[in-house]
């Protein structure tokens, strides 16, 4: 798993055997981390490219007949997949260069021509799950018909069982967007483009307000951060309610809150 110390003996195994063979340790990656990422590690075991164990017939390749710009493209995916599971599961902490490459069983190097650190592959995760969820709830509003009421509780609802469905998809969103620097950046980015996209879909259904107005924008904001907490909240089990309460009454109290939305912008538009 992702620790470095969860087999130590087969470490001091390695290592032991490059001594007594007079051979020299696998040529280090050329940084830091990456040299880091290679200790203890049996690349050729992890990826079918590099051959099998000494002294066992070389394995076909995974990547025989697949074209250099696919091989690539399926080995980026394979690393997200990887990343996904261990965030999901092991949280950040459990989450290395070297834990993914086990997982992905993948040599480190095939790491390096895809993300250059590890923030570039968990801001590429989160960024993976967010367009899931946007393409879905979009998808839950257009099904929902054109009353307003309808598109919300389809979208609350879709939302709801998307991270039921799979708790690492929370987990990801939600916990660990919160513990690196980089992927909160990336969090709070994509909150701002849900806002944004709310807006947009208000404005397309019920007439844009006057210039400078920022109701809309507020309740958007209310929105998006109120329902990440509540989620969070019940996925926990502070809030001990069924789904189907949960999306109903979640969607009453956004309703509202649109309703009192349209009427401050109607008094101050009078």
């Amino acid at each position: 798993m992702p620790s470095s110390s969860n087999h130590p003996a087969a470490e001091r195994q390695t290592d032991g055997d490059h001594a007594a063979n007079g051979s020299s340790a696998p040529d280090a990656p050329a940084n830091a981390e990456a040299q880091d990422t290679a200790v203890g590690q049996r690349p050729a075991e992890q990826d079918d490219d590099a051959g099998g164990r000494e002294g066992t017939p070389r394995r076909a390749g995974r990547w025989v007949g697949v074209a250099p710009a696919d091989r690539k493209a399926e080995r980026r995916e394979l690393l997200i997949d990887a990343a996904f599971d261990l965030l999901g599961t092991e949280g950040l902490a459990g989450t290395s260069v070297r834990a993914v490459c086990q997982a992905a069983r993948l040599n480190p190097r095939y790491f390096y021509e895809s993300f250059g650190d590890l923030d570039e592959l968990v801001v590429a995760t989160y960024d993976r799950v967010v367009e899931q969820l946007a393409a879905e709830i979009v998808d839950a509003a257009d099904a929902a018909g054109e009353d307003p009421g309808s598109q919300l509780r389809a979208a609350i609802g879709r939302t709801v069982d998307f991270v039921d469905e799979d708790r690492r998809r929370a987990q990801v969103l939600y916990v660990e967007a919160l513990g690196n620097e980089a992927l909160n950046r990336r969090r709070i980015g994509a909150g701002h483009d849900l806002i944004g996209l709310m807006e947009h879909r208000a404005a397309t259904h019920h007439g844009r307000h006057p210039e400078g107005e920022q109701i809309r924008r507020i309740t958007a904001a209310v929105m998006v951060g109120g329902l990440s907490e509540l989620l969070v909240a019940w996925l926990a089990g502070r809030i001990t309610v069924s789904r189907a309460q949960l999306v109903e009454d979640a969607a009453e109290l956004f309703i509202a809150l649109g309703t009192a939305s349209a009427k401050i912008a109607a008094r101050r538009g009078s």
